[in-house]
């Protein structure tokens, strides 16, 4: 598969997990009323389909569990494996945004926007906030063709920049005239497991050059155990084989030292880092459902100096 099918792939996956959940769970963990409409029904019916097909891949007893009934094998799938950390890591980098929004960041900027919601979702940032969505020009274009789709009208403070990031902000200090010098932050999700630790480190070293000080970062990384643990279900094992099937294999796992280290080399200090146990007790505490915590996957909020 090639890179540009792959990461709309990726990211229809992602609305789909939203979606899915605002339809089929409860309690909510992110309220993502905007994510359906930017999947066709036929998409969204063979999404659910192939992850049907594919349940034994991830649970060989299924047959014996649910009884066949393709609904109960959907909902599982979705719980165990493609939702959790879509679902917290959303959350988390939404309430960070609103807070730092509070707190007077000016810019907003999204690496790896994918089918972002935010700005349509919060429509009193309009006047307040510059959102700037930076992804592959083959991804924005097809979130383009679904907002049109959808009769959505994009804001005027919303504003798609297209760009291979991984590339260009890593080997290339200059991308930074494309946005204001103001307290900015950004956020960085599910993109730090496929960048060695260097390219890694480079990224948030550009990125945050020409910013002033309260300018922050929240992303999710995976920690030291992210190739040894089996994780439940061995859905862990089973993340990181499908990353390598799909020819984007997880290159990076950090140590907390480690994690703090290179953001202290960017001029960075970490705010707030949840571990899995907190993600757990933050947003999956006293369910009934197989929504939970991701084993390995930490969240972080920096903040320059």
């Amino acid at each position: 598969m090639s890179q540009k099918k792959q990461s709309s792939m990726t990211s229809l996956i992602s609305a789909f997990a939203r979606a899915y959940h605002m339809e089929h769970d409860e309690p909510i963990v992110f309220h993502d009323f905007v994510a359906r409409k930017l999947i066709t029904s036929e998409e969204f019916t063979a999404i659910g389909e192939n992850m049907t097909r594919g349940i034994h891949f991830f649970n060989p007893n299924a047959d014996h569990q649910f009884s066949g009934d393709p609904n109960q094998m959907l909902k599982w799938i979705t719980q165990v494996q493609l939702s959790p950390i879509t679902l917290a890591r959303s959350a988390y980098s939404e309430q960070v945004m609103l807070q730092e929004a509070a707190l007077g960041v000016k810019q907003m900027i999204v690496l790896g926007a994918g089918m972002d919601t935010f700005a349509f979702r919060h429509p009193e940032m309009e006047d307040e906030l510059d959102i700037f969505e930076v992804d592959l020009p083959s991804e924005q274009k097809l979130k383009k063709e679904r907002l049109r789709q959808a009769e959505l009208v994009i804001p005027h403070n919303l504003h798609f920049v297209p760009m291979d990031f991984t590339r260009e902000m890593i080997h290339r200090a200059s991308w930074s005239s494309l946005f204001r010098n103001v307290k900015t932050m950004f956020t960085l999700l599910g993109v730090s497991y496929y960048l060695s630790k260097e390219d890694l480190c480079r990224l948030i070293h550009h990125a945050f050059a020409p910013l002033p000080a309260g300018s922050s970062i929240v992303f999710d990384y995976a920690d030291e155990h992210l190739f040894q643990e089996k994780g439940r279900y061995n859905r862990v094992a089973n993340m990181v084989k499908m990353a390598a099937m799909g020819g984007e294999p997880m290159l990076s796992c950090f140590t907390y030292k480690e994690m703090e280290h290179l953001l202290e080399k960017a001029g960075l200090l970490i705010y707030e880092h949840l571990s899995p146990v907190e993600v757990q007790e933050r947003y999956f505490s006293q369910r009934t459902d197989d929504l939970s915590a991701f084993e390995t996957i930490h969240f972080i909020h920096a903040v320059k100096k």
